[in-house]
């Protein structure tokens, strides 16, 4: 079985990570996709505006109705800043004969050298970067073994984000169609990011 890993703050989770999602199941030829929201994610100045209870209610939300979508509260689960080794190395345990990707846009793939523990990451799992429209990534910058976990996959050029959403929500602008209806609903109930 062959498993992509969606992590991320989904701060919170709209239609852009589920096309993305959708995307890299069908172009990486994965079994599901796995959307684990991150506890505390190391890269990220900012904490989260919703609690990590209310990002983990979204992502069940939106992740409803389709079945290859799998929500994992891994990371939220154990608390502390989300490394992905450590995730990783937890997964591998649990799960030892799943096929293990992590789905990243490919504006993230040129950093992957700098990420915590990468020679270890690229030993256990493969990327599938998320190329938009017009974007060129040179990987011939990457060393080699890094490189030859990554596959590059197209994706429509997508311009959602949950920094606008938040916005639009403090001020009581409507974001249908943005996000999943349910957790439109679930925002408005709670009064997500209206202060």
């Amino acid at each position: 079985m062959l498993v992509g890993i969606m992590g991320g703050t989904f701060d919170p989770i709209h239609t852009g990570h589920l096309i993305a999602a959708e995307r890299a199941r069908v172009e990486g030829g994965l079994d599901e996709v796995w959307l684990m929201p991150a506890n505390v994610p190391p890269h990220k100045p900012n904490a989260p505006r919703a609690t990590s209870q209310q990002r983990w209610e979204m992502v069940c939300l939106a992740a409803e109705g389709n079945p290859f979508f799998r929500p994992v509260d891994i990371e939220i689960g154990k608390g502390g800043v989300s490394y992905s080794i450590d995730t990783i190395e937890l997964l591998m345990k649990q799960y030892p004969d799943i096929g293990f990707s992590y789905i990243i846009g490919a504006d993230m793939v040129q950093y992957l050298p700098q990420w915590h523990r990468i020679d270890d990451i690229v030993r256990h799992i493969h990327f599938i970067g998320l190329a938009r429209p017009g974007y060129e990534l040179d990987m011939t910058k990457m060393s080699e073994h890094i490189r030859n976990r990554v596959k590059l996959v197209p994706m429509p050029l997508v311009e959602i984000s949950s920094t606008a959403i938040r916005a639009m929500r403090q001020k009581h602008d409507p974001v249908r169609y943005l996000v999943p209806e349910k957790v439109s609903q679930f925002m408005e109930v709670n009064h997500l990011y209206e202060t």
